[in-house]
């Protein structure tokens, strides 16, 4: 399956990780979502269409609104509640850190996972 609608560079501001100077500052997080289904079944119907704005909603919540320790568990449970709202091949999601406690320079952490 070829066709993938794409949610690009979503950014949000969350509290989450591991220390506790992480869930008290808290940080910008950045997610990508890619949804694969096919595309054509819609025709010209937006009531037929993938919901792009449920799609966001659905990252804006988990980011913004659940607490998580890891982004693994964040991009986990934003792919299970995306696969629970639309019928996919699979769902690919993509979150970026930029603020990692690790003790050196680095641009982000970004953890991906696909989902069938």
């Amino acid at each position: 399956m070829a066709d993938k609608m794409v949610l690009k560079n979503m950014v949000f501001y969350g509290y989450h990780g591991a220390f506790d100077a992480e869930r008290e500052l808290g940080q910008k997080y950045e997610v990508d979502v890619e949804l694969h289904t096919n595309l054509s079944l819609p025709g010209d119907d937006p009531d037929l269409a993938l919901s792009y704005v449920d799609a966001f909603t659905v990252v804006k919540e988990m980011v913004e609104e659940r607490d998580f320790n890891l982004i693994e568990a964040m991009a986990e449970a934003i792919a299970q509640e995306i696969l629970t709202m639309f019928e996919l091949d699979q769902v690919l999601v993509r979150v970026r850190k930029y603020q990692v406690p690790i003790g050196g320079v680095m641009d982000y952490l970004e953890v991906e996972l696909a989902r069938p």
